[in-house]
C-alpha cells in the first residue's frame, strides 16, 4: 500500500455517494469533449489504461468512442458508482494502486486526469507510478498527465494558506507544507443546510521534476501544452497537459 492509506484511500462511500453531484461541473461536454478528442486521437486503434478511474468520467466517454479502455481505481465505492452507469460494462476495472497494480496486456496510452498523481504523496510512490505506466505501455505508447502548476507565487512570504474558492455553497482552501512539496486541499460544502468539511491530501511536483521521473522510468517527453486544447505551455500557465513517450524500438 503506498502513501493511498485505507482500502478507499480518502474517496470511501460517504465522498463516493456525492462525488458526481459535487464535481457536475468537470462532466459537462466542453470539459469532457476536448479530453476526449485528444486521448482518443492518441489511442488510435490501440487500448487505454486510465489510472484512478474514478466513478468513469473520462473512461465512459472514452470507451464510446470505441476506444478500448480498463481502469484501475483504489476505491471499491468509487468504481462500484462507474459500474452502475450505463454502458460501463465496455470498462474492465481493476481495484488496486496506480502506483504497484498491474493488469494483463499492452496499452497504447495510459493517462492520468485532474492532478491526481498528487494523490499520491510520497516522490517514490510518485516515481513508482510512473514505473508502472511505461510498463504497460506497448513500444511507442504515451502516458499522458493533467496537473497543475503549484500556485506558490500567490503565497506572501510566511504564508501558508490560499483561498482557491469562496462561494455561498462552497469553500476550498490549500494549506501548503513547503519545506515537504506537500499541500492539503480543504472543502467545505453546504449540503442541505450544514456545512460538510472534506480534506484530500496532496504532494504537487512541478513539470521539470515529472521530466526527470519520465527519464527515470525510461520515458521521454513529446509534448507539453498547457491544456486539452492544445494551447501553448508558458510560464503564465496555471496547468499543463503532458505527454510522455515510451521508445519505439524497445
Amino acid at each position: 500500500m503506498t502513501d493511498q492509506q485505507g482500502a478507499d484511500g480518502v474517496f470511501d462511500e460517504a465522498v463516493a455517494a456525492r462525488f458526481d453531484e459535487v464535481y457536475d461541473w468537470q462532466a459537462e461536454r466542453a470539459v469532457v469533449d476536448p479530453m476526449v478528442d485528444f486521448l482518443t486521437e492518441l489511442a488510435g486503434d490501440g487500448r487505454a489504461l486510465e489510472f484512478a478511474i474514478g466513478t468513469g468520467r473520462i473512461g465512459l466517454p472514452l470507451a464510446h468512442r470505441g476506444v478500448p479502455v480498463h481502469g484501475i481505481e483504489l476505491s471499491r465505492a468509487m468504481a462500484a458508482r462507474l459500474q452502475a452507469k450505463p454502458g460501463a460494462e465496455q470498462v474492465g476495472v481493476t481495484i488496486g494502486d496506480m502506483a504497484t497494480t498491474r493488469v494483463p496486456g499492452n496499452f497504447r496510452v495510459v493517462y492520468l486526469v485532474a492532478n491526481t498523481i498528487g494523490n499520491l504523496t510520497s516522490q517514490d510512490d510518485q516515481v513508482a507510478c510512473f514505473r508502472n505506466a511505461a510498463a504497460h505501455l506497448e513500444p511507442g505508447g504515451c502516458f499522458v498527465i493533467d496537473m497543475i502548476v503549484p500556485d506558490l507565487q500567490w503565497l506572501p512570504p510566511g504564508e501558508r494558506t490560499r483561498t482557491f474558492e469562496f462561494s455561498d455553497d462552497h469553500v476550498g482552501i490549500d494549506e501548503y507544507d513547503v519545506a515537504n512539496q506537500r499541500l492539503t486541499s480543504h472543502h467545505w460544502t453546504l449540503y442541505d443546510g450544514r456545512w460538510e468539511r472534506f480534506s484530500v491530501p496532496f504532494r504537487y511536483a512541478w513539470p521539470a521534476e515529472l521530466d526527470l521521473m519520465a527519464q527515470l522510468a525510461g520515458m521521454r517527453l513529446r509534448h507539453r501544452w498547457a491544456d486539452w486544447h492544445r494551447e501553448p505551455f508558458t510560464s503564465e500557465s496555471r496547468a499543463h497537459v503532458s505527454v510522455w513517450e515510451t521508445p519505439a524500438d524497445r
